[in-house]
């Protein structure tokens, strides 16, 4: 091969390895796709398919689901029927935002007299009320109900943030035809507080959930204390032994 030619052929391959190259970065800009948290692959350092590793979701498995510790019907005045139910969250380091539930309220022979859906949040380590007034209103006899979580809707991600603690004092039971408790709840932080939602149970001596109303305090400043009263427009079903009062901050995704 002459110099000539051999310089030639050169010159083709620098040609042809520039076309290479350009396909390629054009191949790459038009249909290459980082690996991410919602391209539906498990790639990356993920533990499972956009969850775990680097992703800000847990998958099933790295998180226990909630169980339920109680769930009660409650009768009132004029046919209606409250729900309370206590949540317990077992994951010390898992919380859930918005963990869609469902209720459902049987009377005999099981048949379905109402249905209710919402969504609670799940801070690690927790137990937290939930409060439904009237989810039933007629003259059926209530017999059971049931609240229930889907987990394949839980997006469980990685946390130890806890809201802070919110004492409550001077708990104080009044009257018996319509009874209502009073408490005052604290704010021992440096922010003021907006809308508190507060769940109070009322408990007999055996244990057993007799009442249970909630209440929003509008405002709680910095390091102030704010007076709450929960009602009832019917007497309790039984002796009240036990007032827990809890409230429920809700908790944001990192």
């Amino acid at each position: 091969m002459s110099w000539a030619e051999r310089r030639r052929a050169f010159i083709i391959a620098i040609i042809i390895a520039m076309g290479v190259t350009i396909a390629a970065l054009v191949f790459m800009a038009v249909w290459y796709q980082a690996p991410t948290c919602t391209d539906g692959v498990q790639n990356q350092d993920e533990a499972g398919v956009d969850c775990g590793g680097s992703c800000p979701y847990l998958c099933s498995a790295q998180a226990q689901q909630p169980t339920v510790r109680f769930v009660t019907a409650l009768p009132g005045a004029g046919g209606r029927t409250d729900v309370v139910a206590y949540i317990d969250n077992p994951n010390a380091n898992a919380a859930v935002q918005g963990a869609p539930y469902t209720v459902e309220v049987y009377g005999p022979e099981a048949t379905v007299l109402a249905r209710f859906s919402g969504t609670v949040d799940l801070p690690p380590r927790s137990t937290v009320p939930i409060f439904i007034p009237s989810v039933y209103q007629g003259d059926g006899s209530v017999r059971n109900s049931f609240l229930t979580f889907d987990p394949s809707s839980m997006r469980w991600f990685a946390s130890t943030d806890v809201p802070p603690v919110l004492p409550v004092s001077d708990i104080q039971v009044v009257g018996t035809t319509t009874p209502r408790v009073t408490a005052t709840l604290s704010n021992p932080t440096p922010n003021t507080l907006y809308n508190v939602k507060v769940v109070a149970s009322v408990f007999d001596s055996s244990g057993n959930v007799i009442a249970a109303s909630q209440t929003i305090v509008p405002r709680v400043g910095p390091q102030a204390s704010a007076d709450m009263t929960f009602m009832w427009d019917a007497p309790f079903t039984g002796v009240p032994a036990k007032e827990e009062i809890v409230p429920v901050l809700p908790i944001v995704h990192p």
